[in-house]
């Protein structure tokens, strides 16, 4: 393919760890540089263009990238026009209102001719007027949950993690108003040979994802005990059984959840399966 896909990603912090290593598990490799603003790919028609993570949605729209990695909650606070056509799961955070610590908290009525500093006027503007509530927005570009304790607020609308920075801060979440994670955002009409280079990469993306959480499983069973154990091994759609050189036993090979793995595991002792050997799952397709 002679075309280029070029993709917006954040500059730097969690989400950028995130999404650099997703490409590495995709197995797209970047020219590595100490100081870069555009890194192309080595194996993969693919340049990754670095910008603060509030220019992603507007570079995508404009076509300056074609597609990006950002926070959903950026994409709804810059209502800019590009579309969400994957959601990542990962960099996961909630926008919420908070208020504090010391103070009572009946509901949203709290809100009520109070200042509320945040870095997102706009969603914080809507849900407002959608509860009419009439409150003081008072924007901040950031350091956000600074602001009730030196006076410039009464309140903050805000992204929200672990909660650790609201308690630092003397502040208590009160309401969310919005969950967010990472999702990849394309710019509307994309040529033909860039929608199939992207086409490719989400293939890729979905194939890492579906061997996450899994492990692929191999055991050694009587015959006469196969029916009870393929109950508590199914696979992706069942196990599969070859006969061994042993006459009278078979090798099952399935995969289960990594969340399930020792109640499995236990089930199928019980049941007489012997060598048992458990493999990690880096890629899955279907």
């Amino acid at each position: 393919m002679d075309s280029i896909l070029r993709i917006a990603i954040q500059t730097k912090g969690r989400l950028n760890e995130d999404s650099m290593a997703l490409l590495t598990e995709t197995g797209i490799k970047l020219v590595a540089s100490s100081r870069r603003l555009i890194s192309p790919a080595k194996n993969f028609p693919l340049e990754a263009l670095f910008l603060r993570d509030d220019d992603i949605p507007q570079c995508v729209a404009d076509g300056v990238a074609d597609i990006g990695i950002v926070g959903k909650n950026e994409v709804a606070e810059q209502q800019q026009m590009v579309e969400i056509i994957k959601h990542l799961g990962f960099s996961k955070c909630r926008l919420s209102l908070a208020i504090p610590k010391d103070d009572e908290y009946a509901g949203l009525e709290w809100f009520s001719g109070k200042k509320i500093a945040t870095s997102y006027p706009r969603i914080l503007k809507e849900f407002l007027a959608a509860n009419n509530i009439n409150a003081d927005i008072h924007f901040i570009a950031g350091s956000v949950e600074i602001a009730p304790g030196i006076g410039l607020s009464d309140a903050i609308f805000d992204i929200v993690s672990s909660g650790s920075t609201l308690v630092s801060n003397r502040l208590k979440e009160v309401h969310n108003i919005m969950d967010s994670e990472a999702v990849i955002v394309a710019t509307p009409n994309l040529s033909k040979e860039k929608q199939a280079i992207l086409d490719e990469l989400i293939f890729r993306i979905e194939a890492v994802e579906k061997g996450r959480g899994k492990k692929y499983i191999l055991l050694n069973a009587p015959n006469d005990k196969l029916d009870q154990i393929i109950k508590v091994l199914p696979g992706m759609t069942s196990p599969t059984i070859m006969p061994l050189a042993k006459s009278g036993w078979s090798s099952l090979h399935s995969v289960i959840n990594e969340s399930e793995f020792w109640e499995v595991i236990g089930n199928l002792k019980k049941n007489g399966a012997e060598g048992i050997l458990v493999i990690p799952i880096e890629k899955m397709i279907l």
